[in-house]
Parts: C-alpha cells; structure tokens; sequence
C-alpha cells in the first residue's frame, strides 16, 4: 500500500480530501447563512442574537482555514470557488431571514446535517487511523452538538 509523507494511504486520504471539500463547501453555505441572519435579525431580541451570530459566524470562519488547511495536509486542494460550493452543498439556504424562531431553526438544521458529514469523515478517517482529521471532526462535533442544545433550550423558552 502506497502511503503519503504523513503515513496515511494514498487512496484513502484522496476520499478524505473529497469529503472534507464537501464538509468545507457546507460550512461555507452555513457561514453565509449566519451572516444572512446576523445583518438581517428583527424584533425584541435583536441586541441578543445579533451578537450571538456574531460569535458563531466568526466561529465558523476559524472552522472553514481549519478545514481548508487540513485538506492541504492531506495532500489536496480546498474547493474555493461559490460555485463549488454551491454545487457541493447539502445545507437549506437561507434568505431574507429575520425572525428569531426561523433563524435558530435554520442554525439548528444546518449544524445537525453539518453533525452528519463530520461523523461520516470521522468514521472514514478513523478507519486509516488519520488522528489529525479525527481530532478535527471530534471537537467540532463536541462544540456543534452542544450548539444545538442550547439553541434547542432558546426555541423552547420562545414558544
């Protein structure tokens, strides 16, 4: 088995490399949303959730270098074009959003399907012991899990 400067087997890092382009172009989705939301937020709660996403879109930006530079240490190029993006997106594209319950709904969803390609990446790079992509997907599965929790807790407290 042909491996890479790191170890990891050629082939297998290259099915890495595409998944972490896909997990890179849904972040990239997910972070316009955010930023969607951020400018366009309504109502009472304004002063509060415009600063929290603030904190999660510049969260995401430190998110999406994290995802494009591991994709260079694994021997690939990051996706980098909207087009890209767009034609590797899985995530509900939100427009004109400015009510509260509709945007954390839509943050929700997005990070819940953003849980599903990191676990499929983590299950992949677990399975040639790729600790780096491991490491990765498990913290930022830990951060978005508790993510969806609280945001669940706002929903509830709103209805």
């Amino acid at each position: 088995m042909k491996t890479n400067i790191l170890g990891l087997p050629v082939k297998e890092s290259e099915l890495i490399v595409n998944e972490l382009n896909v997990l890179l172009s849904n972040f990239q989705v997910y972070y316009q949303n955010l930023r969607g939301i951020h400018w366009n937020i309504r109502g009472k709660r304004f002063f509060d959730l415009h600063v929290k996403f603030e904190e999660l879109y510049t969260d995401t930006q430190i998110k999406i270098d994290l995802i494009a530079e591991r994709v260079l240490t694994v021997g690939g190029t990051p996706l980098h074009t909207f087009e890209d993006y767009i034609n590797n997106n899985q995530l509900v594209v939100g427009k004109n959003i400015s009510n509260d319950e509709k945007a954390v709904h839509l943050i929700v969803t997005s990070l819940s399907h953003l849980l599903k390609i990191e676990r499929e990446i983590l299950k992949k790079s677990g399975e040639i012991n790729d600790e780096g992509t491991n490491s990765m997907m498990s913290d930022f599965i830990s951060e978005q899990e508790k993510t969806i929790w609280m945001m669940q807790a706002w929903l509830e407290e709103s209805l």
